[in-house]
């Protein structure tokens, strides 16, 4: 086990160490009753006159002391196994929440899936086998121990056994660990084809050569990838397993033939024997097993080390259960110099936003618009503080925001972004809905299909337009005093447009909302307060109020 494998696990253990502790000395003591359960047959095999009342006492007392302390023992070591998939998930789980955005973005959800689900419950299996481990390797030292009081020349043979068994195991960790790398990189890549056949089923039920080449390429061929790294490494480890039983059978058998050749060795000194070596080698293949479950380990631990250390975030106050009150008065939102650069793309030039300056005055409609690519979501995520901006500054009422207040600027916006994510629950932290929610859902001619129920939508088994309709009744609800609309309308109906622009944006308006919109919609752009043009990741103009502005 490599030190940084052992760091980890004695990390996720440290919670639990009172039950670990526990458990592994309950290992022991069922391990060292092993033992004495051993010894006591052999005497009670080769005492003269046959066992006595005493040993079978002893015998059956032994016995009860074994199984109750094994049983406890497997019982703590489930439930803290249980309990550190647990924390590891939350653990994850919390670091993903607070993970800056753009790091999101760049990791891919067909990566981050399985480190959640796969590569979790390997190490916390993992963590899991310690105490066995213990166990297993008290039993073995607890029969090394006897056969040292029996013959110093047959304990030498057995160590000897042991030590040539356990290098060709560190020679199969070392070569399988490779192939199981190579296994776990396939993991990701199947995940990533999962994905595909699944986002684009419609797109793969009309076009032939692309669904055939999914599956006869992508899927088949990463399949078969993995089986080949799986089926190496499982037969490196089951070779040198079975090197290990054949080497402990050629001793029990060269022993046997030293006392056939005439040897001096006692009988019952070879009847002890061959009875610990018999028993020991079932703790011993426990811990060769476990190889194979350590290497996975160590491949699980780097992926999510990965995950760690890439989702290190700036902001780790984002989860505070109580976060301080905030002033969510709105007066006006500056962007002052701002800039965002993406990091370079081999083959292509870095795109580069800014520099911006813009004013949002609270109650303006707000139009940025320009063609696609032009950076009109990169100044929406920057703006919302999603994006922490590589140059220049944001302005809240005249005030800088700053990366201990960026949450807290946060909490100002509703959003619904053109690849949104509508969640089924409404408003999450309000005791209850406001009357005005089935309002809502007649208003946006959504009530024949959804009501809501308990907090949530009844279905969301809707159209893209109509989910996005939910979407907003989401927003109304949240009662923030900024509404972000990022192509909103693109899926609605001519007619239902048109209220979109006309009718819903004047009444929030009304309402004293600020509202910005991304749009490609030129025929409603006279709606708007401020019209903001973006080229190239530049505002090219700009018009206020049936002005134009300089950019």
């Amino acid at each position: 086990m490599s030190p940084r494998l052992s760091a980890e696990v004695l990390r996720i253990l440290k919670p639990f160490w009172l039950s670990v502790a526990l458990a592994t000395l309950l290992g022991i003591v069922s391990g060292l009753s092993v033992t004495a359960l051993l010894a006591t047959m052999n005497d009670a095999l080769n005492r003269e006159g046959g066992a006595t009342a005493r040993l079978a006492l002893l015998f059956a007392g032994l016995c009860i002391l074994t199984l109750a302390c094994s049983t406890l023992s497997n019982l703590l070591t489930n439930r803290v196994g249980q309990k550190v998939i647990a924390r590891m998930r939350q653990e994850l789980a919390a670091k993903i929440l607070v993970a800056p955005i753009e790091q999101l973005e760049r990791y891919r959800a067909h990566r981050l899936i399985p480190v959640l689900l796969n590569d979790i419950g390997t190490i916390s299996g993992f963590a899991l086998s310690v105490a066995p481990m213990v166990i297993s390797l008290t039993v073995t030292l607890g029969c090394l121990s006897y056969l040292a009081l029996l013959s110093w020349h047959i304990l030498l043979l057995t160590l000897l056994t042991v030590v040539i068994g356990g290098g060709a195991q560190y020679l199969a960790h070392a070569i399988g660990l490779r192939s199981l790398q190579a296994a776990r990189d396939g993991e990701d890549e199947l995940q990533k084809h999962y994905q595909a056949i699944s986002a684009g089923a419609k797109e793969l039920r009309i076009q032939r050569e692309r669904r055939h080449t999914m599956l006869e390429r992508h899927i088949k061929g990463t399949t078969e990838s993995i089986c080949r790294a799986n089926i190496r490494a499982a037969t490196i480890f089951v070779s040198a397993e079975t090197f290990g039983s054949m080497l402990f059978f050629a001793v029990i058998g060269m022993v046997i033939a030293f006392q056939a050749l005439g040897s001096a060795t006692d009988k019952s000194v070879l009847g002890g024997f061959i009875l610990v070596m018999l028993y020991m080698k079932g703790p011993l293949e426990q811990l060769i097993t476990t190889i194979p479950s350590i290497s996975r380990a160590e491949v699980a631990f780097r992926r999510v080390a990965e995950l760690s250390q890439r989702f290190s975030s700036p902001e780790p106050h984002l989860l505070l259960s109580e976060p301080p009150a905030t002033d969510s008065t709105l007066h006006s939102i500056e962007l002052h110099r701002l800039g965002y650069d993406y990091p370079e793309v081999e083959g292509s030039s870095a795109f580069h936003l800014g520099p911006v300056d813009l004013e949002i005055r609270q109650g303006d409609i707000v139009f940025i618009v320009g063609e696609n690519g032009c950076g009109k979501t990169t100044l929406i995520k920057v703006l919302l503080g999603l994006y922490e901006p590589h140059q220049g500054e944001i302005r809240l009422n005249g005030q800088r925001v700053d990366a201990e207040h960026r949450d807290d600027y946060r909490q100002l916006f509703t959003t619904i972004f053109s690849d949104y994510y509508l969640f089924d629950d409404l408003a999450p932290g309000k005791q209850r809905l406001p009357a005005e929610a089935e309002k809502y859902l007649r208003r946006l001619d959504i009530a024949h299909k959804v009501s809501i129920r308990d907090g949530a939508f009844s279905t969301t088994d809707l159209s893209t337009g109509q989910r996005k309709r939910l979407a907003l009744i989401n927003a109304w609800l949240e009662e923030r005093p900024v509404l972000v609309f990022d192509e909103w309308a693109a899926d609605q109906d001519p007619a239902f447009r048109r209220v979109f622009y006309t009718e819903l944006l004047p009444e929030l308006k009304r309402q004293g909302k600020t509202i910005i919109v991304i749009s490609h919609d030129d025929r409603y752009f006279d709606i708007a307060d401020q019209l903001v043009h973006m080229h190239a990741g530049k505002v090219v103009s700009e018009r206020v109020a049936g002005k134009e502005v300089p950019a």
